[in-house]
């Protein structure tokens, strides 16, 4: 997780998200100082539960707004392989740093290779990530919503790489009389071990909803249906994480915890715990919530 030095609502990302506001009267110190105690308060709630969690500090060495949602731009694999991704805003690629990978390793984890995707954005193509992909590691399938920011034949190559079964979808949201296309996967999907959570409603194309929804229930995930309003509160962001003692986590911002019915909230109790904290600024201002500020690492560790 990166803690924010410079937090503001990047306008180069706000052309195609469309969660993204500015708060009125608040200068960007400010801005920055909320997200901030917000990223320390999640932080702090994921230790109390024994979530290994890795804090870098990012600097003013670049004009790095969204450096606080790292998954866009680096995935961990068992493997041994990070993946770093061709990012649609300029000024986010500046968050691609080696200190960052450092920080990973010393840690204790051991990255073997790397395999770099970044050169795409010279031909203006792009892939964020497990914003735009999720992932089921577990059942080898990626799925993902086609949008500006993830691109189909880069995402085909991803899943070669990776051995993964592609998934494709395109996924929409009602911004005023329109529909335009969802900007990252990650805002209308979550999937667990045992569950997924999505919002069905936002693809549009009925042959593509049914062959996501046969691709779940092949994988024997539980299916909660989540309303376009609840992925306006950010409740597809959430983030299935492991314990020290293996208990399984899923952690979200209060909005989005606020957001789920009481049957919801039931169905996925079954899985998992729930973990909630308050994200507002980053929500408001980032576009972005719990899911979007964590880049889990699935390295191997190094052998003493």
């Amino acid at each position: 997780m990166i803690r924010p030095v410079q937090f503001r609502m990047n306008e180069q990302t706000a052309v195609n998200n469309y969660y993204q506001k500015k708060i009125k009267d608040l200068k960007p110190v400010e801005v920055n100082r909320l997200a901030a105690q917000e990223f320390d308060a999640l932080v702090d709630k994921l230790r109390s539960v024994g979530i290994h969690v890795i804090v870098v500090n990012d600097t003013k060495e670049f004009d790095t707004p969204d450096s606080i949602f790292p998954n866009n731009w680096i995935s961990f694999h068992h493997n041994g392989t990070a993946a770093l991704y061709p990012m649609f805003a300029e000024n986010r690629r500046y968050e691609r740093k080696e200190s960052i990978l450092e920080a990973v390793e010393q840690n204790g984890f051991f990255i073997e290779h790397i395999i770099d995707y970044s050169a795409a954005e010279q031909e203006e193509v792009f892939l964020e990530g497990t914003g735009s992909i999720i992932l089921d590691r577990e059942n080898r399938k990626a799925y993902c919503a086609l949008s500006p920011r993830a691109d189909e034949a880069l995402f085909i190559e991803f899943c070669e790489d990776f051995d993964f079964f592609p998934v494709l979808f395109s996924a929409y949201q009602s911004v005023g009389l329109k529909r335009k296309k969802i900007y990252h996967t990650n805002v209308m999907m979550c999937i667990g071990t045992t569950f997924a959570l999505l919002c069905l409603n936002s693809i549009d194309d009925k042959k593509e909803r049914k062959n996501l929804v046969n691709h779940l229930r092949q994988s024997n995930k539980d299916i909660i249906d989540l309303t376009e309003n609840q992925i306006n509160q950010f409740a597809g962001n959430m983030l299935q994480l492991s314990g020290a003692d293996q208990k399984s986590y899923l952690v979200m911002s209060q909005s989005s915890f606020d957001s789920l019915r009481a049957d919801q909230r039931t169905q996925l109790e079954k899985h998992t715990t729930l973990i909630s904290s308050p994200l507002d600024t980053i929500e408001v201002c980032g576009g972005g919530s719990a899911r979007c500020m964590m880049a889990e690492i699935f390295l191997p560790k190094v052998s003493n």
